[in-house]
């Protein structure tokens, strides 16, 4: 996976974190729910991300 990628990912998680939060803080279930979907699929991101780099280093491990 490529690095910006991966810093869109994080990217992606943060936004969820802080949607959650504003949504917890002003009692708006409906963007407290939204952040919490934004984290769930930027972990599924995340959780590619690195299958891809295991591929990757095994990949690299068989080179040598």
């Amino acid at each position: 996976m490529g690095l910006d990628d991966k810093i869109k990912h994080g990217a992606e998680e943060a936004k969820g974190k802080v949607k959650e939060g504003v949504g917890n803080a002003t009692n708006n279930d409906d963007l407290a729910a939204e952040g919490k979907g934004d984290q769930a699929s930027a972990d599924v991101k995340q959780a590619g991300d690195k299958v891809g780099d295991a591929a990757h280093d095994a990949k690299d491990a068989f080179k040598h």
